[in-house]
C-alpha cells in the first residue's frame, strides 16, 4: 500500500519549479529547502540520543475510542523513541516550520516521548505549546525529558484527545499551529479536524502526520483537502500541511522534500 502511493506521490511530485504560487514558492525555497546549519539541530540531536540510551523500560498504554484501553505492554524507552518517534530529518523541517511562521500559540496531538515537540519548542521558544499525549507513563517521562533540557514552553496534558476537544471552548482558543500525530485512523482524523475548525484564523497552519499510511488515512487527507475552507494544501508525502488562507484560490500541491 505504502510503496504504490509513494511511487504515486514521485511521479507527480514538484520541487520548486513550476510552483507559481508566491507563498508556497518562499516556503518551499525558503523553509523547506533550507540547508543551512542551525545551532538548534545539535540540541535536537542531543534529546534524540538522551532517549536512545535510555534502557529503562516503562507501562506503554494505547487508547481506543472512547478512552477505551485498546493495548498495554511493557517497553523500553530507547525502543520506543526509535520505532514510535519523528525522524531525524523530519525533525528539523518540522523547526524550520515553526521557525519559518513563528506561531505563538502551538497545539500538538500525540505527544509519545516529545521528539516532534522538541523540534516545536526549539522552533519558537516564545511560543506556548499544548502538548497532549494519551499514555500517562509515557507523558510523564517526556515531562521528565523536557525538564532535563530545560525547555518550558510546553504544557504536557495526559487526556484523551477527543474528549479534551468536547470539553473546552475551542471557538475562543486560537491555535496557530496544530500537529496533527495521535490516532492515525481516518475517524479519528476527520473528528479532529472538524472538532478544531472552529479555532482556525487565516494565518493558521495544520499538519496532519502518516497521510499515507492506510487506505483511510489517504481517505481522510482527500476529504480534508476538498473542505470548503481548506485552500492551500501540501503533499510531502509524510505530511499533509494545511492553510485556511481566505484570500487564496484554492490549490493543492505535491512536493518532494
Amino acid at each position: 500500500m505504502i510503496a504504490k502511493s509513494y511511487l504515486k506521490f514521485l511521479w507527480n511530485s514538484k520541487n520548486e519549479h513550476g510552483v507559481h504560487s508566491p507563498f508556497v514558492f518562499d516556503l518551499i525555497t525558503k523553509c523547506f529547502y533550507d540547508k543551512s546549519s542551525k545551532p538548534q539541530y545539535l540540541l535536537l540531536k542531543k534529546y534524540r540520543n538522551s532517549l536512545l540510551e535510555n534502557k529503562n523500560t516503562i507501562e506503554v498504554t494505547d487508547f481506543g475510542a472512547g478512552s477505551r484501553v485498546f493495548k498495554s505492554n511493557t517497553r523500553q524507552i530507547a525502543k520506543i523513541a526509535k520505532t514510535a518517534g519523528i525522524s531525524k530529518k523530519r525533525a528539523e523541517l518540522l523547526f524550520r516550520i515553526v521557525n519559518y511562521f513563528e506561531p505563538q500559540t502551538i497545539l500538538e496531538i500525540g505527544t509519545s516521548l516529545g521528539l516532534a515537540t522538541s523540534a516545536l519548542s526549539l522552533g519558537n521558544s516564545k511560543a506556548k505549546i499544548t502538548a497532549l499525549e494519551g499514555c500517562p507513563n509515557t507523558a510523564n517521562q517526556c515531562k521528565l525529558q523536557f525538564q532535563k533540557f530545560n525547555f518550558n514552553n510546553v504544557e504536557f496534558i495526559n487526556t484523551e484527545f477527543e474528549s479534551y476537544f468536547k470539553n473546552h471552548q475551542l471557538s475562543t482558543i486560537n491555535y496557530q499551529l496544530i500537529y496533527f500525530d495521535g490516532n492515525h485512523s481516518k475517524k479519528a482524523t476527520l473528528d479532529y479536524f472538524a472538532l478544531l475548525l472552529p479555532t482556525i484564523t487565516n494565518n493558521s497552519v495544520w499538519i496532519f502526520d502518516d497521510i499515507h499510511w492506510s487506505k483511510g488515512m489517504e481517505e481522510a487527507w482527500e476529504i480534508i483537502k476538498n473542505h470548503e475552507k481548506v485552500k492551500v494544501t501540501i503533499d510531502t508525502f509524510q505530511w499533509g500541511i494545511v492553510f485556511f488562507r481566505f484570500e487564496q484560490e484554492k490549490e493543492h500541491f505535491v512536493i518532494r522534500v
